[in-house]
C-alpha cells in the first residue's frame, strides 16, 4: 500500500530525477493537511456503526426493493453482507484520508470487486447511492466535529463510485 509520499517518491526515483518545486509543493500540501486527515478519520473511526447503519436505513428507504422478496438485500444474510460491504467501503476510504492516495482503494477493495460482484447479480447502482450516503455523511459528522479545510473528504468516495460506475451490468 502507498501513500501520497512514496508515491511521489517512487515516481520521481524511477524517472531518476530530484524533487522539483511542484513536487515539494505537493508534498508540503499533504504535510500540511495531515492533520486534517487523521482528525477526519478519528470521527469516521469513533462513529463507523452509526454510519453504516445509518446508511443502510437511507439507502433501503430510498431503493426500497432490495429488501423485498426477490430484492439483492432481501433475507438477513444478504442485508447483512450489504452493510458489511458499506463497512469495507468506509473503512478503506478512512485509510485512503489518511494516506492522501486512493491506491489503497485500488489493492484492497476494487480489485476484483466488479468481476464478484457481477457473478453473484449484486446491482451497482444501489451500492453507488449507498457510498454516496456514507460520504454525506462523513462530511455532516466531520463538520459537526469542527474540522475545516476538509476537501479532501469527497475524495475516496467519489473515487469507488467512479470506479463502480465505469462497469456496466
Amino acid at each position: 500500500m502507498r501513500d501520497a509520499v512514496t508515491s511521489l517518491i517512487r515516481n520521481y526515483d524511477n524517472t531518476g530525477r530530484y524533487l522539483d518545486r511542484e513536487a515539494l509543493s505537493t508534498l508540503k500540501s499533504y504535510f500540511d493537511g495531515g492533520t486534517g486527515r487523521v482528525k477526519a478519520a478519528t470521527v469516521i473511526s469513533a462513529n463507523a456503526a452509526s454510519i453504516v447503519k445509518e446508511a443502510g436505513i437511507t439507502l433501503f428507504e430510498q431503493v426500497p426493493e432490495l429488501i423485498r422478496p426477490g430484492g439483492n438485500a432481501y433475507t438477513t444474510r444478504r442485508y447483512a453482507a450489504c452493510l458489511r460491504d458499506m463497512d469495507y467501503y468506509l473503512r478503506y476510504s478512512s485509510y485512503a484520508l489518511v494516506a492522501g492516495s486512493v491506491d489503497v482503494l485500488d489493492e484492497r477493495v476494487l480489485q476484483g470487486l466488479r468481476e464478484t460482484y457481477n457473478s453473484l447479480g449484486v446491482p451497482i447502482g444501489p451500492t453507488v447511492v449507498g457510498v454516496q450516503i456514507m460520504k454525506d455523511l462523513v462530511k455532516a459528522k466531520v463538520a459537526e466535529a469542527g474540522i475545516e479545510g476538509v476537501d479532501f473528504l469527497d475524495q475516496p468516495f467519489d473515487y469507488i463510485t467512479r470506479e463502480l460506475s465505469e462497469v456496466s451490468i
